[in-house]
């Protein structure tokens, strides 16, 4: 016997209606990163006719590809609930022992690169997760001691690399495409591999949704944690080696503030600081959007000093469209 459907009550219809509404607000949300680039886009190219052709393109995302691999780490990080406030030095760290170690060993330098980064992120995870230490404490001191190392070798003076198969390995250009952007683009592949594919990206997720559930599912995750800096040290050595070959040089300068467009990246591309969520793919959206900021602003002549005033701005609104609201019971 046919049972004519029971017609919905208000509640129901209040229920439904409220699904629906958060169901569009996640769109916007994740949609935002998206928006906000093409907007950028629309303006730099009608204040520049320079802006939207194909070698300031290049140069954007060569620009850009510093600051992607470095921003694919901290991903990891703050996907878990956590923060890094030493890449920059850490960068700059990677570069020095780039330039030592290239005119000897060539394109194989980013063996060294790699393992001191490794090692920096080694010490970060070990404080955090074992010295329960709070990582902006932590990090922000491992920020000042890394800068100090590299101003203690260097003594302010620049250190050249001049090795050829060096450059041509990470500086130079094939059929018109940098090096170091295939690089970027191929960590970034892995990267989105592992954070969608493996089982260490959905605990690195689990974490940042809530630590005490996941000790109670029985994730380890103080070995997560050291893990996640771990990788991120080691992209962090990547990325300096990739900035040394581009300037053919480690300075002591070199990476400093690159933390905080790190950071505004991974959040403007849709990671929340509350953790539990985010992509790899919003962080290169971020990237392309920090980075095509300062190309247009700079293509445009736009007062340096007021281009920090907008990447502040941007980095506001960023966390106010992406933050979910719902999760945090107390702002303090």
């Amino acid at each position: 016997m046919n049972q004519t459907p029971k017609p919905m009550t208000a509640p129901e219809n209040k229920a439904d209606s409220q699904i629906q509404a958060s169901s569009r607000t996640a769109l916007l949300r994740r949609a935002f990163p998206l928006a906000v680039l093409v907007l950028l886009c629309v303006v730099f190219s009608l204040a520049s006719p320079r802006f939207l052709t194909v070698s300031n393109l290049l140069i954007v995302l060569q620009q850009g590809t510093v600051l992607l691999v470095a921003s694919l780490g901290m991903t990891f990080v703050i996907m878990a609930g956590s923060i890094d406030l030493s890449v920059g030095s850490i960068v700059a760290l990677a570069a020095l022992v780039t330039a030592l170690t290239a005119n000897t060993l060539g394109a194989a330098a980013i063996i060294p690169a790699i393992a001191v980064g490794a090692a920096a992120g080694l010490v970060n995870g070990v404080l955090l997760a074992k010295g329960k230490v709070p990582s902006f404490i932590a990090t922000m001191g491992a920020m000042v001691v890394y800068r100090g190392i590299v101003l203690l070798f260097t003594r302010g003076a620049p250190v050249s690399i001049e090795d050829e198969h060096f450059l041509d390995a990470y500086a130079a250009r094939t059929w018109g495409i940098p090096h170091s952007v295939a690089i970027g683009l191929l960590l970034a592949l892995l990267a989105y591999a592992v954070v969608n594919g493996t089982v260490f990206g959905r605990e690195v997720r689990a974490i940042g949704g809530g630590e005490r559930v996941a000790i109670l599912t029985g994730i380890r995750v103080a070995r997560v944690k050291i893990c996640m800096y771990v990788l991120l040290g080691a992209l962090c050595g990547i990325a300096g080696l990739l900035q040394g070959a581009r300037a053919m040089a480690a300075t002591a300068q070199l990476g400093e503030g690159l933390e905080l467009d790190v950071i505004a990246a991974v959040v403007v591309g849709g990671t929340p600081l509350t953790g539990g969520v985010g992509s790899i793919f919003g962080t290169i959206l971020g990237v392309l959007i920090i980075t095509l900021l300062s190309n247009g602003m700079n293509m445009t002549g736009v007062d340096p000093y007021l281009q920090n005033i907008v990447k502040g701005t941007v980095l506001i609104c960023a966390v106010f469209a992406t933050i979910d609201r719902k999760k945090i019971g107390i702002i303090k």
